[in-house]
């Protein structure tokens, strides 16, 4: 557990570190299957006899095919190193892939960021499959499963939307024990950490009489998934009773206590066994009259398959708990946006720190203020210049990573999980002279990043319906970007927190829901752009209507002044970046002067001067704003970009 200043340590070693590339980089660094023998490169990891396994234990299931998902029993977005089967068996450790395997073959399907990682980490026994989709999969498996065979997988991993799919003539067979892990004999153990309560988190507050958030957190915490502080567990919860199914070395005494284990009323926790959960679901199904509510998202198969006769199920896209959580109460808001505050000292000081040293040339120490409460990054910090930058989700290796120059764009996308909140925050900077194409695609993004902010709309409004505010002015040049416009955040929970967003499906918006905004734009091997800032959504007082909502920025960190064209912006788009920059001052610039940063004080007071019309440049009312960025030209050695 990280200690005060731990994050900021993280976000600067995220954005420099010393170049200790080796000879061994002057190797060709891709496999070639095409020649006899077959070349392989030192990173490529041998999985002949894995594969060879693994088809032993297939055979006699009599199963044409078997199918590897990158996921966990709790369809995880990050998952543990005893969950990573896809890179036990393949070699592979990019964050997205999902293997099949039949008989005869072994394929890999990943998106576009994780090709070349691919091919220098798998062998020959294995096919990089580019068209990372479901239907790309099925398509696949009809082509190498004969008419009426089966497909087998793990139904732990897979959610019941995952598997509603159509094989003409061939069927899925559900295999509750892995194979996977029936080959994987020094598969890791779980963490022996024992779970935790945070007296200090969000509370389920005047949520709790309904039990739903109950089912969701306990308040509790752990550190089963990398990033997020999530313990293996699961939940069923009747209007009398509520079960917790866990790993029960892991519960202390104390935390026994807090949940009531020892007694047996509405709101006692009874303790059971997290393996046990098949079996005390179907003896609580087999109770005449009950019926149980699952969310078809992200509940797994293996629950969903024995929930039977099907007049006992009732389902709905998204589970109760997921959807009383996405609304934050009035102390849920309170804190995450303390915890905003906190972080944007940490992302100011790493900006102006990397302002200093990189036109510099000379590589200085950082000092890490305090940040109350941090238990570390709530995701792999993206930190990239130039072309790498281009990749929206861009990984580092040796290989790829460069050093940092002023004649390039520099991309940071980071987050901190603390006791009362999750952060996420991109900024995009330059320590030179942008391009002229630069510094129109940042003012157009930054447009968009604007345009959905300000906006007002109608409670139940779903995100979806104003994405395009956040791409029209990247379209009236013919841009665009190819990921999502916005995600929820939690409170010291996921960084991505479903089913708060923009895209088709999620849920309508809501007062008290957080969304991150995050337009783009990425040219291909030369720069990209992000402008990611977290809002929460509240309500506004219009002249005629009511029950509308808008958004409010809880990010706290000003745009790179250079990049901004401010004869783009129209003057309500110019007076809400004023307004913005009125409400980081009010509320940064009390916590600088608490902790006693007076430079980086003076740098945020620079940085968010008001803005005035003045041709093409973001001029301000104070010329003098302006020498912060007459910096020298001057490559800083031996620094390169590293997450």
């Amino acid at each position: 557990m990280p200690s005060n200043g731990g994050w900021l340590l993280a976000l600067s070693v995220a954005a420099l570190t010393v170049n200790t590339i080796g000879a061994a980089t002057s190797e060709r660094t891709e496999r070639n299957c095409s020649v006899t023998p077959p070349y392989l490169p030192s990173t490529a990891v041998n999985t002949t006899i894995r594969l060879q396994e693994l088809r032993e234990h297939m055979l006699p299931m009599n199963i044409s095919a078997y199918i590897i998902p990158g996921t966990d029993a709790h369809l995880s977005e990050y998952i543990a190193p005893r969950d990573a089967r896809v890179a036990f068996m393949t070699g592979f450790t990019g964050s997205a892939g999902s293997v099949v395997v039949t008989q005869t073959k072994a394929s890999l399907w990943t998106d576009s960021r994780y090709w070349v990682q691919a091919e220098r980490q798998m062998d020959c026994n294995w096919d990089l499959e580019t068209d990372f989709s479901i239907g790309s999969v099925a398509e696949w498996l009809i082509a190498e499963v004969p008419p009426g065979g089966e497909i087998g997988f793990d139904p732990f991993l897979f959610s019941l939307s995952d598997l509603n799919l159509e094989f003409s003539n061939r069927s899925l067979r559900s295999i509750p024990i892995n194979l996977v892990d029936r080959v994987w004999k020094d598969r890791p153990s779980i963490r022996p950490d024992s779970l935790t309560h945070e007296k200090d988190c969000a509370r389920c507050s005047s949520k709790s009489h309904t039990h739903w958030c109950l089912s969701g957190l306990f308040n509790m915490r752990g550190n089963d998934i990398p990033y997020n502080p999530f313990f293996y567990s699961y939940t069923l919860l009747t209007m009398d009773e509520i079960w917790l199914f866990v790993h029960m070395n892991r519960v202390t005494d104390d935390l026994k206590e807090y949940l009531n284990a020892s007694c047996d009323g509405a709101l006692c926790v009874q303790l059971k066994s997290y393996d046990s959960v098949l079996d005390h679901v179907k003896q609580y199904v087999a109770t005449p009259g009950v019926k149980v509510w699952i969310g078809t998202e992200y509940t797994n198969y293996a629950l969903y398959e024995i929930i039977t006769p099907q007049d006992k199920l009732m389902t709905s896209t998204y589970s109760p708990v997921l959807m009383a959580k996405a609304v934050k109460d009035e102390t849920e808001q309170r804190i995450l946006r303390d915890a905003h505050i906190r972080d944007a000292v940490a992302v100011v000081q790493l900006l102006m720190w990397l302002e200093k040293v990189v036109p510099n040339g000379k590589e200085t120490e950082l000092s890490a203020a305090e940040y109350k409460d941090n238990r570390g990054p709530s995701f792999e910090t993206i930190s990239a210049s130039g072309p790498n930058a281009a990749l929206a989700h861009y990984s580092p290796t040796n290989d790829t990573s460069r050093k940092l120059t002023v004649d390039e764009m520099y991309l940071v996308d980071s987050g901190g999980q603390y006791l009362d909140g999750t952060t996420d925050i991109t900024r995009t900077v330059h320590w030179g002279n942008p391009t002229a194409l630069q510094k129109e695609a940042f003012t157009r993004v930054l447009m968009g990043n604007i345009e959905i902010s300000r906006t007002i709309f109608p409670t139940g409004t779903r995100g979806v319906n104003m994405e395009m505010l956040g791409r029209r002015a990247l379209w009236e040049l013919g841009l665009n970007y190819g990921h999502g416009t916005g995600h929820g955040v939690g409170n010291y929970f996921g960084v991505h927190e479903w089913p708060v967003g923009f895209q088709s499906n999620n849920i309508p918006f809501r007062a008290g829901m957080f969304t991150s905004i995050e337009p783009g734009f990425y040219k291909e091997n030369d720069f990209g752009i992000r402008i990611e800032d977290v809002v929460v959504i509240v309500p506004v007082d219009t002249k005629y209507g009511h029950n509308y909502l808008t958004f409010d920025t809880v990010s706290l960190v000003p745009y790179d002044r250079k990049l901004i064209d401010t004869s783009l912006l129209s003057s309500e788009q110019l007076q809400w970046l004023n307004r913005y920059y009125e409400t980081i001052r009010r509320l940064l610039v009390p916590e600088l002067d608490s902790q006693g940063l007076h430079e980086e004080k003076k740098w945020v007071l620079t940085n968010t001067e008001p803005f005035i019309h003045s041709g093409s440049s973001a001029t301000t009312t104070f010329s003098s704003s302006l020498t912060i960025f007459l910096l020298g030209i001057t490559v800083l050695h031996n620094v390169i970009e590293a997450f």
